[in-house]
């Protein structure tokens, strides 16, 4: 299965814009699933009541591209829904089935918490053979929400991380893969945003050893994930055998 991010320089509250410049950075790529960053329509923005999406104008057009692209897509969006807010994890099928994903840690440091509400459950998706977590952004932070249960194959992850803390991004994304024996692909955006906190690229995938296996050409940075390989893998290292029984209260 080929998984493409599109390494986006997301324009700070200018949802059709954003929707613009994805069209054309996906033109004439080829995926089995595409992946776009966290908040891709308006950028990671606390002003939630004038970025929201009222009438899911994000899931639409996530719909769009995955029935013209013949591909699932991800990413997330702020919606508005019975008067909250949630950071919105989509993931959109061809045929418009769609699963989503409200995210679960919201990050205080930039009084998220204060604008969004948590989401209250682990979601994970079924899509051409393969399990998949989702998970956003400051969620890297917490291994035991990630931990794998044999139930997942690989974790999405995409992100709006900034360059200062940008080492603290990459070394985690490798740490869940080794850990959980799965694929870990990790969607950050690019540019700067309407805070003037810079992002540099730093979109990776890694397998289940932590060696990288994403490759970049422009704006895409795309890996090949094969499930024999994971499987044989985990058949050799039967790490996860050995993991702590625990439950998570929600």
């Amino acid at each position: 299965m080929r998984i493409a991010g599109l390494n986006l320089d997301i324009v700070w509250k200018n949802r059709d814009k954003n929707f613009q410049l994805i069209e054309e950075g996906l033109k004439d790529q080829e995926a089995d699933i595409f992946l776009l960053p966290e908040m891709f329509s308006t950028g990671f923005c606390m002003d939630a009541a004038e970025v929201s999406d009222k009438n899911e104008e994000s899931l639409e057009f996530l719909k769009k591209i995955s029935k013209e692209k013949n591909a699932a897509i991800c990413g997330s969006a702020p919606v508005e829904e019975n008067g909250k807010f949630y950071n919105r994890m989509y993931f959109v099928q061809p045929d418009s089935e769609t699963v989503f994903y409200d995210k679960r840690h919201l990050f205080s440091f930039s009084g998220e918490d204060k604008v969004y509400t948590p989401g209250n459950k682990r979601v994970v998706v079924n899509y051409k053979g393969f399990r998949i977590l989702l998970q956003v952004c400051y969620d890297l932070r917490f291994p035991v929400f990630a931990r794998n249960n044999d139930d997942y194959d690989a974790i999405l992850y995409i992100a709006n991380w900034p360059e200062k803390r940008v080492g603290a991004w990459e070394h985690l994304l490798k740490a869940r893969a080794i850990e959980n024996l799965a694929f870990v692909f990790g969607l950050n955006r690019i540019g700067t945003d309407g805070n003037n906190l810079f992002y540099q690229e730093s979109s990776h995938c890694f397998f289940a050893d932590g060696k990288e296996i994403s490759q970049k050409s422009g704006n895409i940075v795309s890996a090949e994930l094969n499930m024999d390989e994971l499987k044989d893998f985990r058949q050799h290292f039967q790490f996860l055998n050995d993991r702590d029984r625990f439950s998570i209260d929600l």
